[in-house]
């Protein structure tokens, strides 16, 4: 009895260990993680003289909040944002509206070549944007659509191949008799997908969204091809031409920075639960 018992406090005492490693792991691996972030707001308030100390100064004093108004002041912060909202909700519509549709075929329908035709769209993924990028350069000039948002969203309307590939898989993960009961209820294919399908679908769609908002809001190679207006340039090419004019005003550069990107944190900090519910529950098949 007295050996049980050894043998089973050895055992919690193992685990707890164990535990407490873990926990230690992920707590030193999120402060050295977090650093490149808490430098930038850091500099971002730093008065010109404290930027470069050696060693490196976190808390700025005085603190300059003015470096934000000036970051506004200097560029138009404001439109870019404005720009590049406008990209980024019609790029997440144009997926919500056209990946759904083309995970439904794929994953309910059984029709000739279904599988090919899936196999040879994941085969896209694996190539690289350098190969399509003077193609679908040379369409947008013929229709005259250069110096203009369409050619940073349109695509999104013909489905993207990795949402296309997430939301099937976690389709496969709904029984069908869920659908046959709306079916024999009197509802269509259609009706199916937006009444029944798509709510079920809700963490799936989250996570879809986050990646394209993040995708779309950090964008920086398309804008610089396809926009030369200054009336149309987005954050991220705004942020490059900022950078290339005030070169030396690194406070107001970081203060720039910080702005673009508090969206996409708090994006994720409200949404981090549907995101990783979505990624954990993709790829199970009842």
């Amino acid at each position: 009895m007295r050996s049980y018992i050894k043998g089973q406090r050895c055992k919690r005492g193992r685990y707890l260990v164990k535990k407490l490693s873990v926990h230690m792991s992920l707590i030193v691996g999120s402060i050295v993680f977090s650093l490149p972030f808490l430098w930038l707001v850091s500099t971002s308030l730093k008065p010109d003289d404290q930027i470069f100390m050696l060693p490196p100064k976190w808390i700025p004093n005085p603190v300059m909040w003015s470096n934000y108004s000036k970051a506004l002041e200097y560029a138009p912060i404001v439109l870019f944002a404005r720009n590049t909202l406008y990209v980024k909700v019609m790029s997440i519509a144009g997926t919500v509206i056209s990946c759904p549709l083309v995970d439904y075929g794929f994953a309910r329908f059984r029709w000739p070549g279904r599988n090919v035709l899936f196999m040879i769209l994941l085969s896209t993924m694996m190539l690289p944007p350098q190969v399509t990028m003077i193609p679908l350069f040379l369409i947008f000039r013929e229709m005259n659509l250069l110096n203009t948002f369409v050619p940073l969203y349109i695509r999104t309307f013909f489905g993207t191949p990795f949402y296309i590939f997430l939301l099937r898989q976690f389709i496969l993960t709904i029984p069908t008799s869920i659908e046959d009961a709306a079916r024999v209820d009197g509802c269509g294919y259609l009706a199916t997908l937006y009444r029944i399908l798509l709510p079920m679908l809700k963490p799936a769609l989250i996570t879809v969204v986050i990646f394209q908002f993040t995708a779309a809001w950090n964008d920086f190679v398309n804008p610089l091809i396809y926009i030369n207006r200054q009336e149309y340039r987005t954050l991220a090419l705004g942020l490059e031409t900022f950078q290339a004019e005030f070169n030396e005003e690194w406070a107001l550069l970081m203060a720039a920075s910080t702005m673009m990107l508090v969206p996409v944190v708090l994006i994720f900090f409200f949404f981090q639960r549907y995101f990783i519910s979505g990624v954990v529950m993709t790829g199970l098949k009842e």
